[in-house]
């Protein structure tokens, strides 16, 4: 195991909210819809505490609004909680003047209900990129201290694979230091090794290997994510959704908590705001 301590990083949301039903699931329909975020945070919890494992929990205000038992849990267990926005919109479909409501919203939300400030923000869906980069200085305006939210891969639904692999200032808003999920440079191309939906569909031994990697021969730490639904194989199905969805959605569900589990132990894991302290500092974190 390598001395590094990686980021932790769970991206609270439903399995009703995720970008590829939204063509599927309107969003006025999302009160119908069982919630099981509850359960799954639970289960969350007690896989961290059996590794003694401290995380960053990007949490959608929409959750916090209806679920606040859920931010109190994460922040009793010693782990941070950062913003994942409050309505699950893609920031490149929304005005600067919404994006500023919702990340505002969002932030007050979350801290009234933990009582802790809130420095860390993540777009739904990695929606910010060279076309919006105004979002930034909305979010330097609206307090945030980071964001994680620039993904330097060619995705078909995100990207921006000529961004910076590691944490950095951007040059159009230097009071906001951006932690990218993590990559791996192989032939000039930037592979995702930042976990997400390739952490549950490739092998776990491809996902230790580009982990390892960035630790072993860069020297850095990567940012890891998942989502609270992918350690559900029981969710209700989406019925109508198109094949390709579905298979992003819902292949290896039942191997996830496995997975994860080994990865907890394969390698060390902390908060973003942690393992990025000395960073932080140079906006005031204390």
């Amino acid at each position: 195991m390598s001395g590094i301590i990686n980021v932790m990083s769970v991206d609270v949301e439903d399995y009703f909210q995720v970008g590829a039903f939204e063509h599927t699931i309107a969003r006025e329909t999302w009160e119908r819809w069982p919630c099981r975020v509850e359960a799954n945070i639970e289960r969350i919890l007690a896989l961290f505490a059996r590794h003694d494992l401290r995380a960053t929990f990007f949490t959608l205000g929409w959750i916090a609004e209806r679920y606040p038992g859920v931010v109190r849990a994460i922040v009793a267990g010693g782990h941070e909680l950062a913003s994942h926005g409050h309505g699950h919109q893609r920031v490149h479909d929304l005005s600067p003047a919404a994006f500023r409501e919702d990340v505002m919203r969002a932030r007050k939300l979350l801290e009234d209900l933990s009582g802790m400030a809130v420095a860390g923000y993540r777009a739904p869906s990695f929606s910010i990129g060279r076309a919006n980069l105004w979002a930034l200085d909305v979010l330097a305006e609206a307090g945030y201290q980071y964001s994680s939210s620039i993904y330097p891969i060619a995705h078909d639904h995100y990207g921006s694979p000529e961004a910076p692999r590691f944490p950095y200032r951007p040059e159009s808003c230097p009071a906001l230091l951006e932690m990218p999920p993590t990559t791996v440079l192989l032939a000039g191309r930037n592979l995702p090794a930042a976990g997400g939906g390739y952490f549950r569909l490739l092998p776990y031994a491809a996902s230790r290997w580009l982990i390892g990697r960035v630790n072993r021969l860069e020297g850095r730490p990567t940012m890891f994510y998942f989502h609270p639904w992918e350690v559900d194989p029981a969710q209700p199905r989406v019925a109508g959704a198109p094949l390709k969805s579905r298979l992003r959605h819902y292949v290896n569900l039942d191997r996830m908590e496995d997975k994860l589990d080994r990865l907890c132990n394969d390698f060390r894991w902390g908060r973003a705001d942690q393992v990025y302290a000395a960073e932080l500092a140079e906006t005031g974190m204390a």
